[in-house]
Parts: C-alpha cells; sequence; structure tokens
C-alpha cells in the first residue's frame, strides 16, 4: 500500500517535470484552489514560462484522463496538451490555460453577446466530443463506471434522497418514494441514443484561452445520454441563465449537431429526453451540494443550494407534468418552496454596512491582545492545536504568508476544518451586528510565534467576510517584528 505524499515530495515530483520538459527548474511554485476532488493542482513558472502540475493519488482515475486526452487530441477537441507524466502516473505537467473560465467570464462580464457566443463555441465543442470522439472510444477505460445506465442513475436519486432530502428532514412516503424512483431510473436508463457523456459538463470546467474554449476534468467520461450534459450546463445553479439563452444555446447545439457526419436525429424525441435530464441533474446537484455543504460544511457549496433550489422551482413551474410521480413531485415541490429556499439565501441587511472587523494574529508568548475598541472585545482563537510548520526547518524562516506554509497547513494539517468552524462561529456575530447596526467586532488568532497558523486563520476569515458580506476588514499582524526571517 502506498502512502499519501505530502506536499514537499508532490512539489519536488512536479518540479523535477517541469525540468525534464523545458529544461530549466521552476523558480514558483503556488498551489491552485481546490474544489470537490482530492486532486491537487500547481501553477510552476520561471519567468514567462508556466505549467500547471496536477496530483493525484488515484491513478486510475488519471489513466482515464490520459486517455480522453489522447482520443480528444485526435478529433480536434481543445484540452490542455499533457507535457509530461511522472512514471508512477500521479503527477502530470500539462499547458497552462490561465484563469479565465466560462463562468468567470459569465460572472465579470454578464449575459453578453461576447459571452453568450463562447457557451455556442462550447456546445459545438460537446457535439464533436460526444458524436464524433464517442464513437471511437473504449468505454472500458472509464475508471468508475462505464455507463450512465439505469444503476447510475438510481445511485444519483439516490444521492438526492439521502444527502439533501433527508438532510431536510421533510416528511414524505420513503416507501412510496423509493418505488417512483426505481421507475424513474428504469425509464431514464432506457433512453436512446447513447453516446459519450462528459459527465459533469459545466461551466467552470470549460476554459477560455486566445479565443478558443478548452475543457477540463472530464475524467468522469462515460456513456451516456447526450443531453444530460447540455442540461448541466443550461442549468448550472450558479450561472442563472435566462430562459431566452438556454433556448437559444439549446437550439445552437442541434444546429451543430446537424453539421456532423451523423444520422439526423429525432429532435422531438431529443428534446423531450433532455427536460428529463434537466430534472435528473438538478436533483443530483442538490445530493452534491447537501453532501459537500450541509454534511462537510464546505461554504461554497452551501451558497449554491439557493440558486440551485431556485433552478429546481422554475423547472417544476415550466413543466407541471414532470415529474410524472406524485410523491416525488410533492417532495420536490416541498423541497423548492420559498420557506426551504430562504434557509439557505443570504441574509439581506437594509441598513448601509458600516461595521469593520479587525482580525488579527497574535503569539501566546505576548500574550493576548486587547481589544483598543469601545466595543469590549470579541473571539479568540487558538490556533496551537494544528500541527506547526515552524517546526520543519524548510518553514521555520517563513510565514503564514508564504504559499508553501499555505499549502502546508491546508493539505497536512486540520487546517480546513479549523477554519469551517471560526467561519460558521464569526458568521453568527457578523449578522447579528448588521441587523443591530453595530460598527466593530474583533477577532484574533493566537499560535506560539504568531508567525505561521494564527497569520494564515487571520487572512483566510479575512477574505471570507469580505467576499461573503462585503464588508471591510482590517488585518493585523502583530508578532511580525518577532517573526524568524533570513538573515539579510
Amino acid at each position: 500500500m502506498t502512502t499519501a505524499r505530502t506536499s514537499a515530495q508532490i512539489i519536488a515530483a512536479l518540479e523535477k517535470l517541469f525540468e525534464e520538459h523545458f529544461g530549466f527548474p521552476p523558480s514558483e511554485v503556488n498551489m491552485l484552489p481546490v474544489s470537490g476532488s482530492d486532486r491537487r493542482y500547481y501553477r510552476l513558472r520561471e519567468g514567462t514560462t508556466t505549467a500547471i502540475g496536477t496530483y493525484n493519488a488515484n491513478i486510475a482515475e488519471n489513466n482515464t484522463y490520459y486517455y480522453f486526452t489522447e482520443l480528444f487530441k485526435k478529433h480536434e477537441i481543445s484540452t490542455p496538451e499533457i507535457y509530461k507524466i511522472s512514471k508512477d502516473r500521479r503527477c502530470y505537467l500539462q499547458q497552462d490555460l490561465g484563469d479565465t473560465s466560462l463562468f468567470s467570464m459569465l460572472m465579470e462580464e454578464g449575459q453578453t453577446d461576447h459571452v453568450r457566443a463562447y457557451f455556442h463555441k462550447a456546445l459545438a465543442q460537446l457535439a464533436k466530443l460526444q458524436w464524433i470522439a464517442g464513437r471511437e472510444t473504449n468505454f472500458d477505460q472509464c475508471f468508475s463506471t462505464r455507463q450512465f445506465d439505469e444503476k447510475a442513475i438510481m445511485a444519483d436519486l439516490l444521492y438526492f434522497k439521502y444527502y439533501f432530502a433527508d438532510l431536510l428532514k421533510i416528511t414524505y412516503n420513503k416507501n412510496l418514494l423509493m418505488d417512483e424512483m426505481e421507475q424513474l431510473s428504469r425509464e431514464l436508463g432506457r433512453i436512446q441514443p447513447q453516446m459519450l457523456m462528459f459527465r459533469d459538463f459545466q461551466s467552470r470546467n470549460i476554459m477560455v484561452h486566445e479565443g478558443k474554449v478548452y475543457f477540463i476534468d472530464f475524467q468522469g467520461a462515460m456513456q451516456g445520454p447526450p443531453q444530460y450534459d447540455i442540461a448541466s450546463l443550461l442549468w448550472q445553479a450558479r450561472a442563472q441563465l435566462p430562459e431566452a439563452w438556454k433556448e437559444d444555446l439549446l437550439n445552437g447545439y442541434v444546429t451543430a449537431l446537424n453539421a456532423l457526419p451523423i444520422s439526423r436525429i429525432d429532435e422531438i424525441h431529443f428534446r423531450k429526453g433532455y427536460a428529463q435530464f434537466v430534472l435528473l441533474r438538478l436533483l443530483q446537484v442538490l445530493g452534491a451540494y447537501g453532501f459537500r455543504g450541509l454534511l462537510e460544511k464546505k461554504t461554497h457549496f452551501t451558497s449554491s443550494i439557493a440558486p440551485a433550489l431556485k433552478n429546481l422551482e422554475l423547472f417544476l413551474a415550466q413543466h407541471p407534468q414532470l415529474p410524472a410521480y406524485p410523491e416525488m413531485r410533492t417532495l420536490l415541490e416541498k423541497i423548492s418552496s420559498a420557506d426551504v429556499q430562504s434557509r439557505f439565501e443570504p441574509p439581506v441587511f437594509k441598513e448601509e454596512k458600516k461595521l469593520v472587523v479587525t482580525v488579527n494574529s497574535f503569539s501566546y508568548k505576548s500574550g493576548i491582545p486587547k481589544d483598543k475598541s469601545s466595543h469590549g472585545g470579541g473571539y479568540v482563537f487558538d490556533c496551537r492545536g494544528l500541527l506547526n510548520p515552524g517546526r520543519y526547518a524548510a518553514y521555520k524562516q517563513l510565514t503564514g504568508l508564504d504559499s508553501a506554509v499555505q499549502q502546508f497547513l491546508m493539505q497536512e494539517t486540520r487546517m480546513p476544518d479549523f477554519l469551517e468552524h471560526v467561519y460558521a462561529l464569526v458568521s453568527l456575530n457578523v449578522e447579528d451586528y448588521l441587523q443591530r447596526g453595530f460598527d466593530h467586532l474583533s477577532v484574533s488568532f493566537g499560535c506560539t510565534g504568531g508567525q505561521h497558523r494564527s497569520v494564515f486563520s487571520a487572512l483566510q476569515l479575512a477574505e471570507y467576510l469580505r467576499n461573503k458580506y462585503g464588508i471591510e476588514v482590517n488585518v493585523f499582524h502583530l508578532n511580525e517584528k518577532k517573526w524568524v526571517r533570513p538573515a539579510e
């Protein structure tokens, strides 16, 4: 059994791949944000030369990615070029496409014709992936599930049931619902055609680089209904595409499909199947948000629940005949009700936000800092229960401001769990203070030297509060003059 690698080992392996490919080592390695997977991503740089390094201990999943990359390249479907793969196949170096995804472009530019044109490009590429590359796919190369069949569909429905519906504690007839889910999974499992299905085709997995769209994170591809991927993109919860866009983009996909060298499809049958898979995708997404957000307490997923419920409410209003199962329909109407949606909507504050939060990092050797405002104090969190990077020579002269320390804390310690609890506690007071018009809150993080754990925690909380509430947050590192730094 191979043990998981440390951050230092992963970076060393990726640096080796970089030097082998480019002929010189990188001078800078920065960890990129992770989402719902266990893969770790790093940007390696030397001057103007950059690459993305990936580590994934799941070799079967990596092999699927390598296989589909080659297949898509053959059919001129744009994906990042893989430069180098490590001998153990756990690490690989690939083309750096920058930081602009189709989702980030939509969020920054809004619903412009320019952005919509890129959605059309993505759907045209998708059609080629599904129907052209799909004809040559060896589905035995799929690492987990070979086909999105009746069993896989039932798994998605149960994912929704156990990780979302049941967690909300909404009453329903469990036996009847299970019977209806089994009937629905049989019905959807028979829908044809079955092509190559991307599985998670949403705008975060579409990069925009030099005027082209590129697909990433297609490790979960399998044989399945092509409508599912279209539903995933057009009904993505956080994107909230308008109805006119959805209809235009669906028509654009059909046009792109008709231009391919394949037999013409029965469009009426295809659109009927599309509506059914929209519903399934909405439920699968709620299951994922419930697991990652309600159970694992990951803020990004919790904040996505409200728009996902809004999507479900809209779908049910547009399709009074779907789902064609009374118990399921009743449950979905309860779940998407205004009352349930209000549980997950961000707080709305009528008054101008005058609250200012002060976040400190400090050393317990110097004592807990006093709050100098008239408010009288606030939270103090002890970070000393987390593994200290300062124990290791590689990090001793670095601080929580340095990426290497940040990577260590997020990957090798329980810092993510610690921060989730901090976010939940501090949010209670922030929301109450905003409602009551208070103007100050202090939060302090302490560790042994006030240099690594407390510094990083202070930065993370500040970013969280600014992003979630749009309030002013000031950060002070009180032990900065005593930090252990390299000799001049």
